[in-house]
């Protein structure tokens, strides 16, 4: 089961909006959801939360660290505690998916992200479970920096949001390490709608019209 959920990002008002902290947006929606309150905890160098539940104890930590030194503040709290890498949840925000799109997937290179790379050096492995927040790429690679570290246009921070929202809908399955089925129902496209049926032509008689109902109901 997952026992650590953690959020990336970097502290101060002057990054609070940037796509750089998509990970901390996901961590306090994830908190208001579980009616945790995160705190400082010098310890472990981030917020934390505690939430008793019948599987036992589950933390919520943001680090404090600056992005570049988050394992310090994960591995701090995860050695204390003894949780193991399967057993920790990482969200943060992914170039190489579009605002709105989410992927939960298990270890994998961190892909320049250098949150990443510093847990993956912290706690030694890159097993644990990373949840991958959309948001978009500058199409250039020189502009990665400045694109992370500025905030995304309203209809992006809208669609960033809602996946945000639709991953937590899945959060009881994630914590119970159902992650097949949380994967299936984060990864889920939405249905397309139905084409509507035309409307019947004014020279249309009754009995064409009856067809396409009786139709209906037999798809029923």
């Amino acid at each position: 089961m997952i026992r650590l959920l953690v959020g990336l990002g970097n502290p101060g008002p002057q990054y609070e909006g940037t796509r750089h902290n998509a990970g901390f947006w996901w961590l306090h929606a994830a908190a208001a959801q579980l009616r945790a309150t995160l705190a400082p905890e010098r310890g472990y160098h981030g917020l934390v939360a505690r939430v008793n539940r019948p599987s036992g104890p589950l933390w919520l930590l943001a680090p404090m660290t600056y992005m570049n030194l988050s394992g310090k503040s994960v591995a701090a709290l995860a050695r204390f505690f003894k949780i193991e890498p399967g057993e920790i949840l990482v969200a943060h925000d992914e170039l190489d998916l579009q605002p709105g799109q989410v992927r939960l997937k298990l270890g994998g290179s961190p892909a320049g992200h250098n949150g990443l790379k510093d847990i993956h050096a912290q706690l030694g492995t890159a097993d644990y479970w990373r949840l991958r927040l959309g948001i978009g790429h500058p199409g250039v690679k020189a502009e990665v920096i400045d694109y992370v570290l500025r905030k995304p246009a309203p209809e992006e921070r809208e669609a960033i949001e809602k996946s945000i929202a639709l991953s937590l809908t899945a959060l009881d399955l994630m914590l119970a390490a159902e992650m097949e089925r949380a994967m299936m129902k984060i990864h889920a496209r939405p249905q397309r709608p139905k084409p509507s049926r035309p409307e019947p032509g004014p020279s249309a008689d009754v009995n064409a019209e009856a067809a396409p109902r009786a139709d209906k109901e037999t798809a029923r």
